[in-house]
């Protein structure tokens, strides 16, 4: 599955299949939650929330990345990523694009 966050595949036609989507919602352990809520202090980067977040973008794109080839899509193009927050140390990561087959 070729995943890309432009509207084009360099040497490749295609047809748009459609719009696919995965999410996820994620936290830290609140032991974690607390300790950055006292790094918020002093500054410096939240760790914790950094791993969190990446494995959170690595399951939704897995997750669109399925979907997209349940509908039988060679790629997905125009890749994109949103969140928001769901609660105090808690986030909603969606990653969506567009599921394209290849033609001739």
């Amino acid at each position: 599955m070729i995943l890309v966050n432009t509207d084009y595949i360099t040497g490749k036609k295609f047809e748009m299949i459609g719009l696919v989507r995965g999410t996820t919602i994620q936290s830290v352990h609140m032991g974690k939650d607390i300790m950055n809520s006292f790094k918020t202090l002093v500054g410096g980067e939240l760790t914790s929330y950094t791993e969190m977040m990446n494995e959170a973008r690595a399951i939704a794109t897995k997750r669109m990345a399925d979907d997209a080839e349940a509908m039988g899509a060679d790629a997905v193009v125009n890749i994109r990523y949103a969140s928001s927050q769901v609660m105090q140390g808690a986030a909603e990561i969606m990653a969506y694009g567009t599921a394209v087959k290849f033609i001739d």
